[in-house]
């Protein structure tokens, strides 16, 4: 790749790293997010803060680890004096003996996860004792080993630095981590709650955290995907503060679109790019971008995934500066697979897929956001739909006769989330062979060929439709439809509720950005009747199929976004479970 500034070596794409200093020491990019130490220090001290995974909590927490490490003083000038709060620092920076545990290493099995936690206790304590020896009584590090499992090794760490006169500042990364893939097991909630309520191992570990709130550990900054735990724990460690939905916390991770344009702008005076700064952000947008933390910030700004646009940046400049195949992390994608087994309660559609089947059919969900719930709870409307939002898979869309609306966040979402209903399909045997499809899906995209792809949708719907899909009817083959065609990897599928203007149920937007040499886009309009419909229903149900479609093909959205290739106006009728027209409207 050929640079346009060889005078000096552009820094590097820090995706995937969560080492705050390697970062700084080892030339990466960092984008700026120091200017909200001031804004933590000045919050209750005991801070919780959940965020979607790979959204960049854990460089957050490696970047307050060092800021506030009494060994790292020497350090300062070289890690922070260039960023915001080197400029400004606070009285408290490099004052603390800094103690950081990640639950995430912590084995999620409830047989083992209380040895499996205190080995990591016992490890991360036994670190600590090292790294601030001088600090330290003499021999506190053998004591320590003496004692019986984490719980009274940290009451006596916590005790022992009060005597000694230093102040503990306590990192909890991922706190939930095994919550989360407990909780994927029905039939263990009641194992889970025997840990987290009464004197519950996890439970009385917590106690403990606020027992040395009284002595040494004069600040906790705890991060998690879930507010579940947090809620199950309440009365063990009642004096924390979550500021997940906080207005002023709303772009502490993640990227604002100021925040990528500088990015993309830095990157693009270092290497020959083949689109512009506009250009990017047009094509990244709608896979990465529409998250918002706090309702108060709607309408205001919307947040990046940090690691999707690193990921899509990396394989930017390593692909010669052209357009990745895949706009989708694989990393992100084990994450949403590991997800669907927490939502999904058993394998039929039950209550939960119902909100699901809802976000699908009709664009949106509504209810209110809970700062945290119990385990048993989960399943209740507000609580099923807070979690979705603490995960990532909706975001807040403005408001909705009162309630607040929720919405999809991006095509990287949608597609996790389509895949998900897929799956629930497949427990009913629906496969099909990859080269078939994916010939089905060339015939549409190079040859306008659209029928043998329409009729694998249909022949799917019609053999896979158990006795309670099709009782949903409409919602459930739009909602079909639109997952296999968010499969197909030559088209952007695009819903009415997302064009806001009504007229089509599907606009199949070409990835001309990815394949350039496409020919073909489609406008489908999708119509449903019932089982019972007569034939002079379904022809006059193609009539307005007709004129809808024509509709949308004349605006000039979608002139717009259709490139070179040429439109295609399809209409598709279905009744039931049944299809009965798939044909092209020939003007």
């Amino acid at each position: 790749m050929k640079e346009q500034n060889t005078a000096v070596k552009p820094l590097g794409i820090p995706y995937g790293m969560m080492n705050f200093v390697a970062i700084r020491e080892d030339n990466y990019y960092y984008v700026d997010k120091t200017r909200f130490i001031e804004k933590i220090e000045n919050s209750n001290r005991y801070f919780f803060f959940i965020r979607p995974r790979r959204f960049g909590k854990s460089l957050t927490m490696s970047m307050l680890h060092h800021y506030y490490d009494i060994n790292a003083a020497d350090k300062f000038e070289r890690l922070y004096g260039d960023l915001s709060i080197g400029k400004n620092p606070t009285p408290n920076r490099n004052k603390y003996l800094v103690m950081n545990l990640n639950f995430a290493v912590i084995n999620a099995d409830l047989g083992n996860y209380r040895s499996s936690m205190d080995a990591h206790c016992n490890t991360r304590f036994n670190s600590f004792c090292d790294q601030y020896a001088a600090y330290l009584p003499v021999g506190i590090k053998e004591e320590l080993n003496k004692k019986n499992g984490c719980v009274e090794q940290l009451d006596y760490l916590y005790e022992e630095c009060s005597k000694a006169g230093q102040k503990i500042y306590l990192f909890i990364d991922e706190y939930d981590h095994f919550t989360n893939n407990i909780l994927s097991d029905a039939t263990r909630e009641k194992e889970y709650r025997k840990e987290t309520h009464g004197t519950g191992y996890l439970r009385t570990f917590f106690d403990t955290i606020k027992s040395g709130t009284y002595s040494s550990i004069e600040r906790v900054f705890i991060t998690g995907v879930s507010p579940v735990t947090l809620d199950d724990l309440t009365s063990g460690f009642n004096i924390g503060t979550n500021y997940s939905l906080a207005y002023g916390f709303n772009e502490m991770v993640g990227f604002t679109e100021e925040e990528v344009r500088e990015m993309l702008t830095y990157y693009s005076q270092h290497y020959e790019f083949h689109h512009t700064v506009d250009e990017l952000i047009e094509i990244m947008k709608p896979y990465y971008d529409n998250y918002c933390f706090a309702k108060q910030a709607y309408g205001e700004t919307t947040m990046y995934n940090s690691n999707m646009v690193l990921s899509f940046m990396y394989k930017y400049l390593d692909n010669r500066c052209r357009i990745p195949d895949t706009m989708l992390d694989d990393n992100i994608r084990v994450d949403y697979n590991k997800l669907r087994m927490l939502i999904r309660k058993d394998k039929e559609f039950a209550h939960d897929a119902s909100v699901i089947q809802t976000l699908v059919s009709q664009g949106f969900v509504t209810g209110e956001i809970k700062e945290g719930f119990p385990a048993e709870d989960i399943a209740k409307d507000n609580n099923f739909i807070s979690l979705l939002y603490y995960f990532g898979l909706v975001t807040i869309g403005g408001r909705y006769q009162g309630d607040t609306k929720f919405i999809i966040p991006n095509e990287v979402v949608r597609e996790q989330i389509f895949s998900y209903l897929l799956d629930t399909y497949s427990d009913n045997d629906l496969t099909y062979d990859d080269y078939d499809i994916r010939k089905k899906e060339q015939l549409m995209a190079y040859c306008g060929d659209f029928k043998p792809f329409f009729q694998f949708i249909a022949d799917s719907i019609y053999t896979f439709a158990s006795q309670r899909d099709r009782q949903k009817g409409e919602s459930f083959v739009h909602g079909f439809t639109l997952a296999l065609t968010s499969m197909c990897r030559f088209y952007r599928p695009i819903s009415e509720l997302d064009n806001q203007n009504g007229y089509a149920d599907i606009f199949l937007r070409p990835r001309q950005e990815i394949y350039d040499d496409m020919d073909h886009s489609y406008i489908i309009e999708l119509k449903y009747l019932n089982s019972k419909a007569t034939d002079a229903q379904v022809a006059s149900s193609i009539e307005q199929a007709k004129a809808q479609v024509c509709c949308y093909a004349d605006t000039v959205n979608a002139k717009e976004q259709i490139g070179t290739t040429t439109l295609h106006k399809v209409y598709v009728v279905y009744r039931g479970v049944e299809m009965v027209a798939c044909e092209e409207l020939v003007e």
